[in-house]
């Protein structure tokens, strides 16, 4: 009796994963353009995110492959141009444009929207077993997170750390295109090191970290102050969508800590409530 053939791969595998490897490679995620696997480099003890843009069957196989270079080498040469100028973002590795992959590093840690939602959670949870010994029942809607409790020194501090990384990407003349907190990550601090911002934590820890800003498939190249505040209102956007507690930390807390990092900082942000009144105008027509 014939041996059984071994399960095909779905989706299929890039061809740089088909060769043989001691670690499988595991897909994360699947987008509409590209997908993303752990795998590793060089070395198994490397981990490595490789990211894979699968050909278009639906597009002329000409125009695919030229796009598909171009979005590639874009992407590689933010990233490059984000870490010779010190912003947190993930190191390239390798990249091969004609097959359509970019191999970078593998960031640890948890998405900040996570890390938030978490935070936000067990701080109701403590606010309801707080209301039920006092009253001996349960309030309904929680209350916005304002700052005022000493526990809210941990997200004031995260959102600086997210300020100060959003400054530092615009100071070098990129624009992310897609800013939210699921495309930022929270990399543990190494033990025994300092944090970055000076602040160890107050709390459970779970705020703790350094950010890193991923997932650059929209970003260019650009000093225009007008696409720096179309950043900033979507995370803003985002932000409020995702995590509408804290809303109200959001707009002080970033943009304070924004400013220290990068000097322009004050003309993006009027171009902000530019960009804030015609959201709000869209929004009202509909």
């Amino acid at each position: 009796m014939a041996a059984e053939q071994e399960a095909p791969h779905d989706p299929p595998l890039p061809p740089i994963l088909t060769y043989p490897s001691s670690t499988p490679p595991t897909l994360i995620t699947q987008g509409a353009e590209a997908r993303l696997y752990k795998t590793t480099y060089l070395l198994p003890s490397l981990p490595c995110a490789l990211k894979y843009r699968p050909p278009k069957a639906w597009r002329h196989p000409i125009l695919d492959a030229r796009l598909t270079r171009h979005r590639i080498l874009a992407e590689a040469r933010v990233l490059a141009r984000c870490r010779r100028d010190d912003v947190p973002v993930p190191a390239v590795y390798a990249v091969d444009e004609s097959a359509g992959w970019l191999a970078m590093e593998w960031v640890g840690g948890v998405p900040v929207r996570v890390a938030i939602n978490e935070w936000l959670a067990r701080r109701r949870r403590g606010e309801l077993e707080e209301n039920e010994n006092k009253e001996g029942e349960v309030e309904g809607d929680a209350p916005p997170v304002t700052g005022d409790k000493e526990e809210d020194k941990d997200l004031i501090a995260l959102m600086r750390r997210i300020g100060a990384a959003v400054g530092r990407m615009h100071k070098t003349g990129i624009v992310h295109g897609d800013l939210t907190t699921s495309n930022m990550m929270l990399r543990p601090w190494e033990k025994g090191s300092a944090p970055s911002n000076g602040h160890a934590g107050s709390g459970d820890g779970l705020l703790d970290g350094d950010i890193v800003i991923i997932d650059f498939g929209l970003a260019s190249q650009s000093t225009s102050d007008e696409d720096r505040a179309v950043d900033l209102y979507v995370l803003e956007r985002a932000f409020a969508s995702t995590h509408s507690r804290a809303e109200k930390l959001f707009s002080a807390t970033l943009e304070s800590s924004y400013r220290e990092a990068f000097k322009q900082a004050n003309i993006v942000l009027k171009k902000l409530e530019e960009v804030r009144m015609r959201g709000r105008k869209r929004s009202m027509i509909g």
